[in-house]
């Protein structure tokens, strides 16, 4: 999952009400045109995916989405189309970067494009995605596939009590750490205690002014028992818990448990500084553990999930990618067929043994072909199996902006913690009545 990549920019009332005029007329017109199955009024009009389609698919499908790096996508469509027979599955890259390939997707699915059948989706676009009438509403393919799925990755798909998408395989966060220098972390608290022991134990994590920001708070809000949104879609950032967080981030920073080269780290370079010998800890994705590997420190760190919050219960933030079918697919049976054949347990554990993801399905977490090319599968799993989606919400990206915005502003020494909560409640109520 690629983090490195800005949000979008909050408007001012003013503006706001003349977008959101002009967008309104503007999709209106547009959404007044579609056809051939398409969803013309939003979600509550959506047409619906047929399980039973898959059975007698034909022709070809077409799944597009960010740059391969991996294989895993184009590798899918290879082995998907082999074994299938009757659909040849292709895979488009259609942006270099994660928000790059957002902008293709979104061009495509506004414009009623027919030339992408699937698309591969980030978790975090499927409130905006769905909102708009822009996908296929899957959740009897969902209901058919459930008992093959960890039932924390079906929440990413789920807008508005249904699913747009299939779950195809996750992420949730790891701590890294040396055997020799520092011990398992069990709490927050005492990681931060071990990293401040001596200059060779310190903490790294993502903490530039970005996406993957907004993930390393929530990991440590939920755990603390915070949120950002209620069950009722309320704005309940604003909390003890939220400023407890902070202070404890921005004291780890003033300590020495954290180096403050963090505040220009993304996932790499958080890697690169870990693999330099010099930190005890460091906070990442499953696939830096292949990378790790070819290091000289492939034989003195281990993994371990996420800790807990002293006094609370350890929860990671979902991250991953889904299978969302376009409402203006021209094959929406081979689709059906594509997702069934993506989300089997067998191509589950080709998932991990292959290309290093985090499966959807619990039992190839087991497996004694995936721990062997896996062995911290175990660990993983229960990161995943206790993570959360990040708030759900059509609005998603500006209220990401606003949580990172701010707990940068608190960790930079820019804003006091009393400033950055008031001005992060505040701007996260704004984007919300935007909608």
């Amino acid at each position: 999952m690629d983090l490195n990549r800005p949000a979008l920019p909050l408007q001012n009332k003013a503006a706001k009400r003349k977008t959101l005029a002009a967008t309104a007329i503007a999709a209106a017109l547009l959404l007044s045109a579609c056809g051939g199955g398409a969803a013309p009024q939003g979600a509550e009009q959506a047409a619906a995916a047929d399980p039973a389609s898959g059975a007698n698919a034909s022709g070809t499908v077409n799944i597009c989405g960010v740059k391969d790096a991996s294989g895993i996508y184009k590798g899918t469509a290879e082995a998907f189309t082999k074994g299938n027979g009757k659909v040849t599955a292709k895979y488009t890259e259609i942006g270099a970067t994660t928000d790059e390939a957002r902008t293709q997707i979104v061009q495509r699915l506004e414009g009623k494009s027919t030339e992408c059948d699937l698309f591969v989706t980030d978790v975090i676009w499927t409130s905006e995605f769905a909102s708009q009438g822009w996908l296929l509403d899957q959740t009897k393919l969902v209901e058919a596939n459930k008992d093959r799925l960890i039932p924390s990755t079906v929440e990413t798909t789920k807008y508005q009590d249904k699913y747009w998408g299939s779950p195809f395989f996750t992420n949730a966060g790891l701590i890294y750490y040396q055997k020799d220098k520092v011990a398992k972390p069990e709490s927050w608290q005492q990681l931060y205690a071990e990293a401040a022991k001596a200059p060779g134990n310190g903490y790294v994590y993502q903490g530039k002014q970005y996406e993957g920001l907004t993930v390393n708070f929530l990991e440590m809000l939920y755990s603390a028992g915070g949120e950002v949104l209620n069950d009722q879609g309320d704005v309940t950032i604003d909390s003890k818990e939220t400023r407890d967080v902070l202070n404890f981030m921005s004291d780890g920073l003033k300590n020495g448990s954290a180096d403050r080269a963090v505040l220009t780290y993304n996932e790499d370079p958080a890697r690169l500084a870990y693999e330099s010998g010099d930190f005890g800890y460091q906070r990442n994705w499953p696939h830096v553990y292949r990378l790790l590997n070819a290091t000289p420190l492939a034989s003195s760190f281990a993994v371990a999930p996420l800790p807990a919050w002293e006094g609370g219960k350890a929860s990671g933030v979902l991250g991953g990618w889904n299978l969302a079918i376009s409402a203006h697919s021209t094959n929406q049976a081979g689709a059906v067929a594509f997702i069934n054949f993506a989300t089997t347990p067998d191509w589950q554990k080709h998932v991990a043994m292959d290309y290093s993801q985090a499966p959807v399905n619990e039992a190839a977490y087991s497996d004694a072909a995936v721990l062997e090319k896996m062995p911290f599968a175990t660990e993983l799993l229960a990161s995943v199996k206790g993570a959360k989606p990040r708030p759900i919400s059509p609005v998603y990206p500006q209220i990401s902006q606003a949580i990172y915005k701010n707990v940068y502003a608190v960790l930079s020494g820019t804003a006091s913690t009393e400033e950055a909560v008031k001005k992060m409640a505040d701007e996260i109520t704004t984007a919300k009545a935007s909608f």
